[in-house]
């Protein structure tokens, strides 16, 4: 599971320029602290607007089940994704290291600490995994199409998207899936997401998120 860079555009002097626009001033009129504090001003006071002119492309390679979470965050971000109605290679899929319990109490999403049968479980899905992927290639090689051959495939194969976003975005989704309610999977791809874009953005990306 990973993010890649792709590119990006601005910087946290371009927020300061969408800032002071309405004054026909730039970041270059001020001194570094002076558009340090206006960017922290910004955030603390959720003038979030400023923030959605950077922007930045990256490459998710992860879990059907992670991309479908991912998906969720809809505004500021556009996508697109390979497609097993084009592609039919061999499909790799995601183990998890461990098994979770379910959460103790009344809490209907989330995990515990490991299964205690983690072992039992890992070793039903391997084999799981084998018939699914034995029965997948063989639709393909009998020349069933790609498009109805991929329904035997599950959440847990890997898929692979371009997403774009703005900064305010970005820093949104990191916000909410870092969090430690969030499955803990995509806790890891918004881990990887922060220290793409840390750097890129140093003082708007710690106004924002608190990084």
């Amino acid at each position: 599971m990973k993010a890649e860079f792709i590119s990006n555009m601005g910087s946290d002097g371009t927020v300061c320029d969408a800032a002071r626009v309405s004054f026909d001033k730039a970041a270059s009129n001020y001194t570094v602290d002076q558009n340090a504090r206006l960017i922290k001003y910004l955030a603390t006071h959720g003038h979030f607007t400023p923030f959605t002119h950077p922007q930045i492309t990256l490459r998710y390679t992860v879990p059907i089940f992670v991309a479908r979470q991912e998906f969720k965050h809809i505004v500021g971000f556009t996508r697109n994704e390979v497609s097993r109605r084009y592609v039919s290679d061999a499909p790799e899929f995601f183990t998890p290291e461990v098994w979770r319990s379910k959460p103790d109490g009344s809490v209907k999403q989330g995990s515990g600490g490991a299964h205690p049968r983690s072992d039992t479980v890992k070793e039903a899905y391997e084999n799981l995994i084998d018939a699914m992927s034995t029965c997948y290639e063989s639709m393909i090689n009998i020349g069933v199409a790609p498009e109805q051959a991929r329904m035997v495939l599950p959440q847990s194969m890997y898929t692979s998207y371009y997403v774009t976003g703005s900064l305010a975005a970005f820093a949104r989704f990191y916000n909410q899936r870092s969090d430690s309610h969030a499955q803990v999977e995509i806790q890891q791809l918004a881990e990887q997401v922060n220290e793409i874009i840390a750097p890129l953005y140093p003082v708007s990306w710690a106004a924002l998120t608190g990084k």
